[in-house]
């Protein structure tokens, strides 16, 4: 990586002139207002003579073969291979980002892999992905490039992932959705104290998405919320947070608990214990959330799941590998209790690995 590259210039979408020339992006809440040959808060989107352009449109960071649960989706198609890529540049300025040396670079130091839409479908399909990921930075601000994507995939018969902070406006998040298949939304805390101090950005927005997704779609998703000591992890927030998600996303939405390592500028907190995460997954089974998980820790209680209907184990998981698999279709091979999620008849059988691939 690190060559350079000469910016796309594809034209962006969700943005308005305003009465003093400038240009207001309205893909996310920052808005930002931009002059002529100026860039947003994310580096990717820029006025160009008068037009907001995506300047990382066919460009990414590189291409892997992934398991489908380390996005981490638990609930879609386990145990299948995923191609995952993402751009430069991110809509969010976390502290703790541990994507940070491609989230936080400019396109000519990270966009290594040139590839359109058809291109990334048909490589899916070679490498015989169920799906295909946006993720590594945030999708929304990619978003013209992930949805035609999405579009190539789903003719191809492969399936459209987003892994996205879910920090978009009312005016982006419908068309953006209307290409994807299934979502990853990251919850980073439940305060809005935490997202200003440490991702400068808002809470509400991403509370917006996640409502969004569970009343106007069928979009197939699961929240994940990485736990930081002694900054999200409190069990007043915990318990916040279990409450709103049970009353605004259901019982059956996933939950993800994954642990903290210091990153970035935020390198002064320790790693996050497995006793935070199991305590977490504890107040969230609680108030009733059928399918909680831990994650970036060795935990198979945490990471398999269990039927709530029977308390059998129906799908076995050891990092990301699966183990024992009791069902049937989607319902419990025992109870037949219905399984929230996309499940096929058998599990994939791609396990723990990770295959670098190059499209250019």
């Amino acid at each position: 990586m690190g060559i350079t590259v000469i910016s796309s210039n594809h034209p962006a979408r969700w943005w308005a002139k305003l009465p003093d020339g400038r240009l207001e992006c309205r893909a996310c809440p920052r808005l930002c207002k931009l002059s002529a040959g100026q860039r947003g808060f994310c580096f990717v989107r820029q006025n160009v003579a008068g037009q907001m352009v995506l300047t990382t449109y066919g460009r990414s960071s590189g291409f892997c073969v992934d398991p489908i649960e380390k996005k981490p989706l638990n609930h879609f198609f386990p145990g299948t291979s995923v191609l995952s890529f993402g751009t430069a540049g991110c809509n969010l300025g976390c502290r703790f980002c541990q994507n940070w040396d491609i989230s936080k670079a400019r396109e000519m130091d990270r966009l290594a892999d040139l590839a359109s839409p058809e291109t990334i479908a048909a490589a899916a399909q070679k490498l015989g992905c169920r799906s295909v990921a946006f993720t590594y930075n945030d999708p929304v601000i990619f978003a013209e490039y992930a949805m035609d994507v999405a579009d190539a995939c789903r003719a191809a018969g492969i399936e459209a992932v987003a892994v996205t902070a879910g920090y978009m406006t009312d005016e982006s998040r419908p068309e953006f959705y209307q290409h994807m298949d299934a979502a990853n939304v990251d919850l980073k805390a439940f305060t809005e104290e935490f997202y200003r101090r440490n991702c400068y950005g808002e809470l509400a927005p991403v509370l917006d998405t996640l409502k969004y997704l569970r009343q106007a779609t069928s979009v197939w998703f699961e929240v994940t919320t990485l736990l930081v000591p002694g900054e999200n992890d409190s069990e007043p927030e915990l318990a916040l947070a279990a409450d709103w998600f049970a009353a605004n996303l259901g019982p059956d939405v996933p939950w993800h608990f994954t642990a903290f390592h210091p990153d970035y500028m935020m390198l002064d907190k320790p790693r996050t214990p497995p006793k935070t995460l199991t305590r977490a997954r504890a107040i969230a089974q609680s108030r009733g959330l059928r399918y909680v998980y831990t994650g970036n820790v060795h935990d198979p209680e945490g990471s398999s799941t269990w039927c709530p209907g029977c308390g059998r184990q129906l799908i076995e998981r050891d990092g990301y590998e699966l183990g024992a698999w009791q069902l049937k279709k989607n319902c419990c091979a025992d109870c037949g209790f219905e399984i929230a999620g996309h499940f096929a008849e058998q599990p994939g059988q791609w396990g723990n690995r990770r295959l670098p691939v190059h499209l250019g």
